[in-house]
C-alpha cells in the first residue's frame, strides 16, 4: 500500500485515510511532530483499509505507530475520531478532545439503538414526516432495535482540550481555539509558529477540522439528548422555539439553542484569527482564511433570506426542508440523509426565530412556521 502522505514541511505531514463510500473520498489526518514524539491531529473512519493506510502512512513519515504520544481530536464524529481506539490500542498515545464532544462519546457509547429510533421517530414526526418516511423507522424498532452507530469503538477520551490553551506539546506552539457549530465541542488548532516558506501574510497554521474547508460547508445540526424528553416533546418535538439545554449550553424551556449562530460567531473568530495557511480534515489546504470566512458568512446569510422567503407560506419543518436548495433534488436526496437535511433546516429555522424573523403559527399541529 502506498499511503498518499504530504510534507507540510516544519514538522507537519498530512495522510489521506480513506472514508468508505462517502462522497468525501478520504480524512486528512495530520501528524505533528514534538520533542516528545509525533502527534495525530484526528485518526480517521473506523474501517480496516483506513487503519491500514493511517499504519503505512505513519510509517511514510519516518514513525512506527509505537512512536506516538498523542492525539489530538478536533470533533467526535466517527470520520475523524473512529481509529482513536485502535491507535491508543497499538501506542499507548493519549487521546484528547474537548468536553463538550467527549459527553457526546460517552453518550454514544451507552446508546441504546432503540432508543434512538423512539427519539428520531418522535421529532420527525414532530418536524410534519409523512407515514411512509416513519414506517422503516416503525419497523426497525418492532423487529428489535436498529444497528449501532458508527465510533461506538472510538476511544473515550482521556485528556479534555480547554479553549485558549496552549497545549502540552513540547517544542511546538498549539492553541486550541473553540469553534462550536459543526458539533459542540469541534475545535480548531493555531499552529502559532512562523510559516515554514516564510509567508508574510498572516500568521502561522491553522488545523481546521471541519469548521473551515475550501469548497464545502459543513453541516450544521443539532444534538439533543435523546434521553431528555424535554428536548424530543416538551415544544413539538425539539421545535426550534424550544427544547432542552442539550450539548450547546444551558437554556430553559421557550429558550431556543442556535448552533448555526455558534457557527457563525466561530467562523468570525477564525476570520479574526487570520492564519497564513488553512490545514482542513477534508479537500486540500489553502491561504485566504479570511476569504473563505466571508464567502461562509455570505452564504449562510442568503440561506436564511431564502428561508425566509419560503415561510410567506407557512410551512412544518418537513415540508421547508422538501423546498430548500440541496446539492440534488428532494427525490434524489437518500432516505438517511433526508434525516440530516431536516436537522440542517431545523438549525437554520432555529436561527430565524432567535432572529425574529420566523415564529409559530399558533395551534398548528405538526407544527408550521412563518416569516415574520
Amino acid at each position: 500500500m502506498t499511503p498518499q502522505v504530504t510534507d507540510h514541511k516544519g514538522g507537519v505531514w498530512s495522510i489521506a485515510v480513506p472514508i468508505p463510500d462517502n462522497p468525501l473520498g478520504h480524512t486528512l489526518v495530520h501528524l505533528l511532530e514534538t520533542d516528545r514524539g509525533p502527534v495525530l491531529i484526528d485518526t480517521g473512519w473506523d474501517d480496516p483499509d483506513s487503519w491500514d493506510t493511517l499504519v503505512a502512512g505513519v510509517s511514510a513519515c519516518g514513525f512506527a505507530l509505537a512512536d506516538l504520544h498523542g492525539v489530538l481530536i478536533t470533533h467526535h464524529h466517527p470520520d475523524h475520531h473512529g481509529l482513536s481506539g485502535k491507535v491508543r490500542e497499538a501506542s499507548g498515545a493519549w487521546i484528547a478532545m474537548h468536553a463538550a464532544d467527549a459527553a457526546l462519546v460517552h453518550r454514544t457509547r451507552k446508546a441504546e439503538p432503540g432508543r434512538w429510533l423512539d427519539h428520531l421517530t418522535v421529532r420527525l414526526a414532530a418536524a410534519g414526516a409523512p407515514d411512509e418516511h416513519l414506517a422503516p423507522l416503525r419497523e426497525a424498532r418492532a423487529r428489535g432495535g436498529g444497528r449501532r452507530f458508527p465510533g461506538q469503538g472510538a476511544a473515550l477520551p482521556d485528556r479534555d482540550i480547554d479553549p485558549g490553551e496552549l497545549l502540552d506539546l513540547p517544542g511546538r506552539r498549539v492553541r486550541a481555539i473553540w469553534t462550536p457549530g459543526h458539533t459542540p465541542g469541534h475545535v480548531c488548532l493555531h499552529l502559532e509558529e512562523e510559516h515554514p516558506s516564510g509567508r508574510s501574510r498572516g500568521f502561522g497554521r491553522l488545523f481546521s477540522g471541519d469548521h473551515l474547508l475550501p469548497g464545502i460547508t459543513p453541516h450544521i445540526g443539532l444534538y439533543e439528548d435523546p434521553e431528555d424528553e424535554g428536548g424530543a416533546s416538551s415544544n413539538g418535538g425539539g421545535s426550534p422555539d424550544g427544547g432542552s439545554p442539550g450539548p450547546y449550553g444551558a437554556g430553559s424551556p421557550g429558550e431556543a439553542l442556535d448552533p448555526l449562530g455558534d457557527y457563525l460567531d466561530s467562523l468570525a473568530r477564525i476570520g479574526r484569527l487570520a492564519p497564513a495557511e488553512v490545514l482542513p480534515a477534508h479537500q486540500h489546504a489553502f491561504t485566504d482564511a479570511g476569504g473563505r470566512v466571508r464567502e461562509l458568512l455570505a452564504h449562510h446569510e442568503a440561506r436564511l433570506a431564502h428561508l425566509r422567503e419560503l415561510l410567506r407560506e407557512p410551512r412544518t419543518l418537513w415540508q421547508l426542508a422538501m423546498a430548500m436548495e440541496w446539492n440534488r433534488p428532494w427525490e434524489q436526496i437518500p432516505y438517511a440523509s433526508r434525516n440530516i437535511a431536516v436537522s440542517e433546516a431545523e438549525a437554520h429555522l432555529r436561527r430565524l426565530v432567535r432572529q425574529g424573523r420566523a415564529e409559530r403559527v399558533p395551534g398548528s399541529s405538526p407544527v408550521r412556521y412563518q416569516a415574520v
